[in-house]
């Protein structure tokens, strides 16, 4: 039997988010070459990892709760939710390059040590993250995909949030901000379907920001050119 027949092909999955901009600088390269290979969450790539065999959580962050921020851009709130909460071990997951190495960046001028790093499609790192380990998920800022026929590309349709329903422990706080009304409406229609209720008791409860919340350099240009923020809190059923 070849090996082709013994393990699954990579599926195909559009992406259409940008995965590379300006030109890195020199420092950012070599964090890309010296440090991002040390902070895999373990084996996600096909080409290492065929069989899709799930993370050993256990061992990889030594039995700690694991939180996920799914596109942490430049890495901002990620290393200040790692730094606030040391006790805790975070998984980022950004496919944009420019982010992964401004985050590595930061990594290495603080010498955080609970942080891990996947530069990829979430999709991949949900196919090999055990039922029930993620303690805690983030989605902030999105791409918005403002136009109407590109919704279906937003990270709040089932593709997305069944697989991180799955991954995610009962009971464990998934929070969502965005500054786009419209992104507000379908993560309101989908999230629920996908297994999650909303923790909103008033207004309060999604026009304040979380008690720990850093606002990121989005969330300052939103507010620059007059749009309102949201943050909106589920819980996984």
């Amino acid at each position: 039997m070849t090996s082709s027949n013994k393990h699954p092909k990579a599926p195909w999955r559009n992406f259409y988010g940008r995965i590379h901009g300006k030109t890195l600088n020199q420092a950012q390269k070599d964090y890309l070459d010296e440090d991002l290979a040390a902070l895999s969450p373990g084996a996600v790539g096909w080409e290492e990892n065929p069989a899709r065999e799930p993370i050993d959580m256990a061992e990889r962050f030594h039995g700690k709760p694991v939180w996920l921020e799914i596109g942490f851009g430049g890495g901002e709130h990620m290393v200040h939710m790692a730094e606030t909460y040391p006790e805790v071990e975070i998984i980022g997951c950004e496919p944009f390059i420019n982010g992964v190495a401004m985050l590595l960046g930061k990594i290495r001028r603080l010498g955080t040590q609970n942080v891990a790093v996947h530069p990829g499609d979430a999709r991949d790192l949900f196919d090999v993250l055990p039922d029930a380990s993620i303690d805690k998920a983030f989605l902030l800022y999105p791409d918005p995909w403002p136009k109407k026929r590109h919704h279906r590309r937003r990270f709040v349709t089932q593709e997305y949030l069944q697989p991180l329903n799955r991954v995610l422990k009962p009971g464990a706080i998934f929070r969502v901000a965005t500054d786009i009304p419209d992104y507000v409406r379908q993560t309101l229609e989908e999230v629920p379907k996908a297994g999650f209720e909303w923790l909103a008791e008033g207004p309060s409860d999604w026009r304040e920001p979380w008690g720990d919340w850093l606002s990121t350099r989005y969330e300052q240009k939103a507010l620059r050119e007059g749009r309102v923020p949201h943050y909106l809190t589920f819980r996984k059923r």
